[in-house]
Formats: C-alpha cells, sequence, structure tokens
C-alpha cells in the first residue's frame, strides 16, 4: 500500500472557486484511479489561496489483471464478420475459442489485460485532470496551451511507502513535476522538498501556511471574537464573509480598528454592507448602543508593527468608502417616500407588465383587500403598500441593492410614518426561503401576500409559468413564501378570490399598454392609479372597441358575451395557478411527513384554496392514516367501494339510494345502520367546526362495525331488495366517509 500527496501550486486562485475546485480534484482524481483499476482507503482534499492538494491514502501499487472473455460471432459466419469482431477486439484468430451458446457454437475472445503501475495511472490522471479541470473561468499565459484558472508554476506530486518516497513523473506544457513546493508568499523561506504529507502539512506550517480552510476561518473567528470581546463588543456573524475571507490568506492576522466618529450615526447595516461589500471587514457591534463601531480586518501577513501600518492603510480606504455612504444617506433623506416612489414611473419590471410604479398600484389595491383576511388594518397596508418599493430609487439601494427594503424602513421611520407600514417596508420581500423568517405584523403579512401574489398573477397573465427546472421569475420561490405566509400565520381566506383580483388589475395594466401601443389615448384607456381605490366588487375587466370595462359584481356589463367569456379566462387562469399551489404545497408538506395521496384525497374537498383549512385536514387524515383504526378502515372503504364499483358496472345503475333498516337481516347489519347513524351526524357536525381530530375519532368508531358486517354478512343476497339494501349501505359507507376526505385517493 501507499499514499499519494498531490499540489497544484499557482498565483492566487479566486476566494470563491476554492471550495468548489477543492471537491472537484478529489472527485475527478479518485474517479479516475478507481476506474483504472487502483483503489485507495481515504482522500481528503485542502485548497488555499495558492495551492490545490489533494492526500490520497492506502492506494494499491499495481491495479489487478484483468481477463475478460467477450462473445463473438458464431462458428462459420462471413469472414468479414469475424474480421471485424478481430479488430474491436484486439485479438487475432489464434487467441479465439469456441463455446457452445444456446443459439450454437461461438467464437469467444480471451483478453487479458496485464495490471498497471499505480505511479503510471496516476500520471495519466494528473495530466488529464489539469487538462481538463472545470473551472468556472480559466486563462492561458505565455505561449502554452495550458488553460488555468491563474498560471500555474508548479507540480507536487510523490508516492510514499514504507521504502521512501518517489516523484511520479508528470510534465505539461513544460511544467515537470517533482517533490518540492513553497509556503507563504512573503514570509516563507523559499522551496523545500517533502516526504510524505504530514512532513508536508508541517512544513507548510513552519512556512506559515495553514493548509486546511476549517482551522484559517476557526482561527479568524476566535481571534476576531477574542479582540471583541476584549473591549466589551461583538462581532456581527456573517458565516460567507468568513469563508471568504479564509479563502484570501494563508496565514490570518486578524487586527481591529476603530471607526471614526462622523460615521457613527449612520445605521449599522449601512456600516456592515459597505465595510463587507468593498473591504471584506467583519463589523464589531457595541451591545450597548446597537451601534457598529469598531472593525475587524485580517491581513495576510505578520509584520514588526504589529499591523499598524496596514491597520492604518485600511482605515483611510474605509473612510472615504464610508464618506460615499454617509453623502447617500443624506441626499436620501432630503427626497420624500412620495417623490422616490414617483421615480418609479420610469423603471421597467417587466415589458408586458409595466413599470414598477403601475406594479405597486397593483399591490396597493390588493393589499388592501388582503388586509381583513390577515386582521390588518386596511388603511395602514394600502399606505405602506403604496411605498413599498420606493426605496429602489435610492441613492443608497442603487449603491447596496442587498439593503432593498431595509432603508425603506429607515426612511419611513424618519418620515414619521406609523411603525406597522415601516416594519412592513422591510418584511414585505420575506420569506425569501425555506429558512427565512416569516413576517408576523398583520400589516406586514398583508403587503407581503399582495407583493407575491400580484407577481404569480402577472407571470401567468402573460404565461411566464416555470417550466421543469426552469423558473427564471422565481416563481416557485414565491408561491412558497405565500404557503409560508400563511400557514405560519394561520390566515383563513380564499385565494381565489385574491388571485380574481390580481389577474384584473394585471390584465388591465396589460391591455392599457396594448391600448396606448395602439395609439387610443383619453378616456378609451383607465389607468392603474384611476383604480387603485376600488373595492373587491370588480368581477371581471373586457376590451371593447378599444375600451378597457370594469364590471361590477352587482352590475354586469351589456356585454354578456364577451363578459362570460372573459370571465372563463380568469377562472381558467385561477384553476392553473391554484393547481401550482397544490403542487407547491406537496412538497412543502412531505418534508412535514405527510404523504401526496393524504393531500390529494383532502384536495378533493371543497375551499381547498383555503391553504389553512386544507393542511389542517391534510395533518389530521395523516395521523389518522398513520394508525392501525386508519389503515384497516381504509381497507373496508375499499372492500366496500371496489363491490360497488364492480355492482354498478354489471347492473348499469348507481346504488346512491337511502338505505333502509327495515330490510336488514341480521344484528350485524342493523349494528352498522346504528353506528352510521350516530357517527355521520358526528362527524358532519364536526366537518362544520372544522374539528376534525373530533371526525376522525368518529370515523375510527367506523372501523369495528364495517369490519364484522364483512366478516358476516354476503351482500349480493339472494333476495333481489336485500341485496340492493346492501349496495345502497355500502354507497352509505363511502358518502360518510367522503365528508372527511375522498378516500379513493389514498393508496394505503
Amino acid at each position: 500500500m501507499a499514499d499519494l500527496l498531490l499540489e497544484l501550486f499557482s498565483e492566487e486562485i479566486p476566494a470563491r472557486m476554492q471550495k468548489r475546485a477543492a471537491e472537484d480534484f478529489k472527485k475527478v482524481v479518485t474517479n479516475g484511479l478507481v476506474d483504472a483499476g487502483v483503489t485507495y482507503e481515504s482522500a481528503a482534499a485542502f485548497v488555499t489561496p495558492r495551492r490545490l492538494t489533494l492526500s490520497v491514502t492506502g492506494l494499491v501499487e499495481k491495479s489487478p489483471d484483468v481477463v475478460e472473455e467477450r462473445k463473438g460471432p458464431r462458428v462459420g459466419a462471413p469472414d468479414k464478420a469475424i474480421e471485424g469482431f478481430l479488430r474491436g477486439a484486439g485479438v487475432t484468430r489464434e487467441d479465439l475459442v469456441t463455446r457452445d451458446d444456446k443459439k450454437g457454437e461461438i467464437y469467444v475472445a480471451i483478453i487479458e489485460r496485464p495490471g498497471r503501475l499505480a505511479a503510471d495511472v496516476i500520471a495519466e490522471v494528473v495530466e488529464t485532470t489539469v487538462r481538463n479541470f472545470p473551472w468556472p473561468k480559466s486563462m492561458r499565459w505565455g505561449t502554452g496551451s495550458l488553460r488555468w484558472v491563474r498560471p500555474l508554476h508548479s507540480i507536487l506530486s510523490i508516492l510514499s511507502n514504507k521504502e521512501g518516497a518517489l516523484i511520479v513523473p508528470i510534465e505539461i506544457d513544460g511544467i515537470v513535476s517533482g517533490d518540492t513546493t513553497e509556503g507563504h508568499r512573503f514570509m516563507g523561506a523559499g522551496r523545500f522538498a517533502v516526504t510524505s504529507f504530514e512532513d508536508y502539512e508541517a512544513k507548510l506550517k513552519a512556512n506559515f501556511v495553514m493548509l486546511d480552510p476549517v482551522e484559517r476561518a476557526d482561527v479568524i473567528w476566535h481571534a476576531a471574537t477574542n479582540a471583541a470581546f476584549a473591549v466589551g463588543m461583538t462581532v456581527v456573524e456573517d458565516k460567507a464573509l468568513l469563508a471568504e475571507v479564509a479563502g484570501l490568506v494563508e496565514w490570518p492576522v486578524v487586527l481591529m480598528g476603530d471607526i471614526a466618529e462622523d460615521f457613527l450615526g449612520l445605521p449599522p447595516e449601512v456600516l456592515t454592507a459597505s465595510m463587507r461589500e468593498h473591504q471584506k471587514f467583519f463589523s464589531v457591534r457595541n451591545p450597548k448602543t446597537e451601534r457598529v463601531e469598531k472593525f475587524i480586518i485580517v491581513a495576510n501577513r505578520e509584520t514588526a508593527d504589529q499591523g499598524a501600518t496596514i491597520l492604518a492603510g485600511n482605515q483611510k480606504v474605509l473612510f472615504a468608502r464610508l464618506s460615499d455612504a454617509k453623502f447617500f444617506w443624506e441626499n436620501d433623506l432630503r427626497v420624500s417616500l412620495d417623490d422616490m416612489a414617483a421615480k418609479l414611473s420610469n423603471v421597467t419590471f417587466h415589458n408586458k407588465l409595466g413599470t414598477q410604479a403601475e406594479r405597486v398600484e397593483r399591490i396597493a389595491a390588493l393589499a388592501r383587500e388582503i388586509a381583513p383576511m390577515v386582521g390588518a388594518d386596511a388603511d395602514l397596508a394600502f399606505q405602506a403598500a403604496k411605498i413599498a418599493k420606493a426605496d429602489l430609487s435610492s441613492e443608497m439601494v442603487y449603491e447596496f441593492p442587498e439593503l432593498q427594503g431595509l432603508m425603506g424602513r429607515y426612511y419611513a421611520q424618519h418620515a414619521g410614518l406609523p411603525q406597522e407600514v415601516a416594519n412592513a417596508y422591510e418584511q414585505h420581500y420575506s420569506p425569501l426561503g425555506p429558512s427565512d423568517d416569516v413576517p408576523s405584523e398583520p400589516v406586514s403579512v398583508a403587503v407581503a401576500l399582495a407583493d407575491k401574489i400580484d407577481t404569480l398573477a402577472g407571470f401567468w397573465a402573460i404565461d411566464e409559468k416555470p417550466t421543469g427546472s426552469k423558473d427564471p421569475f422565481a416563481l416557485r420561490r414565491a408561491a412558497l413564501g405565500v404557503l409560508r405566509l400563511v400557514l405560519d400565520n394561520e390566515v383563513r381566506t380564499s385565494l381565489n378570490k385574491s388571485f380574481r383580483l390580481a389577474f384584473v388589475l394585471n390584465r388591465l395594466g396589460i391591455l392599457s399598454q396594448n391600448a396606448y401601443s395602439d395609439g387610443i389615448g383619453g378616456l378609451a384607456t383607465m389607468r392603474l392609479k384611476q383604480i387603485a381605490d376600488i373595492e373587491f366588487g370588480i368581477k371581471i375587466i373586457c376590451a371593447v372597441d378599444g375600451i378597457l370595462i370594469l364590471v361590477n359584481e352587482e352590475r354586469l356589463s351589456n356585454n354578456n358575451n364577451t363578459v362570460a367569456s372573459m370571465d372563463e379566462n380568469f377562472r381558467n387562469d385561477e384553476i392553473d395557478l391554484l393547481s401550482f399551489f397544490h403542487d407547491r404545497l406537496k412538497v412543502y408538506l412531505k418534508d412535514k411527513g405527510v404523504s401526496h395521496d393524504v393531500i390529494d384525497a383532502c384536495l378533493e374537498m371543497p375551499n381547498n384554496d383555503d391553504l389553512t383549512l386544507l393542511v389542517n385536514r391534510a395533518n389530521a387524515l395523516q395521523e389518522f392514516m398513520n394508525s392501525d383504526d386508519g389503515a384497516n378502515l381504509l381497507q373496508g372503504y375499499k372492500r366496500a367501494a371496489n363491490i360497488l364499483k364492480a355492482e354498478e358496472k354489471k347492473d348499469g345503475v348507481a346504488y346512491e339510494g337511502e338505505p333502509d333498516v327495515k330490510f336488514a337481516t341480521d344484528d350485524v347489519e342493523r349494528a352498522l345502520f346504528a353506528v352510521l347513524e350516530v357517527e355521520g351526524g358526528a362527524i358532519s357536525t364536526a366537518i362544520e367546526a372544522e374539528d376534525f381530530a373530533a371526525a376522525m375519532a368518529a370515523l375510527a368508531r367506523l372501523r369495528q362495525p364495517i369490519d364484522a358486517f364483512f366478516e358476516g354478512i354476503q351482500v349480493n343476497a339472494d333476495s333481489a331488495i336485500v341485496r340492493r339494501n346492501r349496495l345502497c349501505l355500502l354507497n352509505r359507507i363511502r358518502e360518510i366517509m367522503h365528508r372527511v376526505a375522498i378516500f379513493s385517493k389514498l393508496q394505503g
């Protein structure tokens, strides 16, 4: 057994590429070795700004000999067929043997492949890896043809065992492998030779290189938090920045500096964003004042003055950056939110869906209608939605897009708006992902729902729906956001009602744009801002002679045919969008232990656009189906349904009549009648009260009487009257169970 050490030493590798590069290096090399028959015990990859390293332990020193038998043509086949087989197998006629086959006697080629030395395989695999490495971006340098992320300087390749270390000979575009490498660019002692991975790692550390990126990150974080703790402060946690900085240095040196007093009045998020984005600094917060008052930088070397010169230079650059941020902040505070919002009329949201300003009008109309459903004040929701996107035109958000919403909250607070409005400004973008926090303040929930529903309805209206793995407008994420907003806040609402208004508003915008493009102006076009204050009485919008017409629920237009046609289009859009939500809900609930067939059984019930009701029913049904009563009752249901289906098909009738207990001939049968009467009423009462636990408990009490019925009663009795009555009784079982869910959808 032997151990392999590989290092590809180059100019600095971009930090964002390092983790993936280490994973790819390990995967490509080890897969190549195994494919060639050279197996191993373990492998580990490491990366620093200047090197990719792979350590493979327990390598076999030679691949095994391989003997392969390849079937050929039948004996007596044409010579051309035999010669083609010989060429493909790489053997001569003398190497063929004959074997009996089910189709007769055939030729078989015995192909022997002797094992190869591990060093030979390694050389081939490494050259192939280097020449075909999957960098996101690569470059050529000098006069060579080799491409690498940055100029490649050297290759270390040694195979070591008990007898010592052997250089694996590799040459790629004039770069010859060896057993030497370099340490730190500034503090290292030059090139040095190594004999094993342990020797390599120890000598690198002696030359100021920490090989393991996890170790570098830990050193940075512990040094940073200790430095902050010493002055009574805390470091703002930022895992992404920590990983990036660990990829920028080989020997991390943590230094802490002060932020000038001039900038302490800036919002802490502005300071953090500016330092993170431009300087890769960590923010240090004072827990007493909640202000960011210091910063942490990570240098790549130790200096005689303990980093004072490095710190001074970075403070000078930071002063300039924060001066810009302060300028943006002060300029934005001079502009009212209404003026910011007005600038959105010059910002296109989508060429088919109008400007951001028009979108804001749609969201505002939606938010006011949704507000009562989530317990929010309609006027506050409307006010919050009207300015929810205003900060997109601010200088600060232009410079730091990641601060959108957050800066709006600060601007709203500065303008003296209600706190609920300011909070909605920041929170209406949430949740952005499955782990993001969900807003719980009613006004924020109303605006967040309006924002996401408008997005979905708009792209549905222009037929830009997700297809396969393609979702360029993140509509699946928007739908998941709606699901989480509704379910986490236990919102009781009809999604279809919100969809209808969203479709109306989006169609209005689309038709309005079309009208303008056709040269129709004035009264021929009703702009969105003119209907932002409408109540949810709108039923339809249609185009008649180029004029947009709003049809109220109570007063339909004279153009009844047009209205009916447009109403059908809206209904189809609603059904399609709701189906999309149901698909997202299945994925969402699967992770919570609710199976697809349980959801399908509940989707068939009324009010399936009330997601909270739907999920409560599904959770209760899943719990019931996980019990013995649920599993056994399902079998009884299926037996009843199968008998009914077979007999109805044979007789050509539906046994949907009311069964009569007077035709019962057995106590078991009469007992089932009695239980169905009692528990059927209990189930109906429970379902009406949305007490699904009670409904499931009533279902559980049906199990024993139904089991006893099928064990003791023959459904297809000799008497036609008794047979019909019993079949109607089976239909009664089905009908009562369908009050809870459609059990035919359950797989069991």
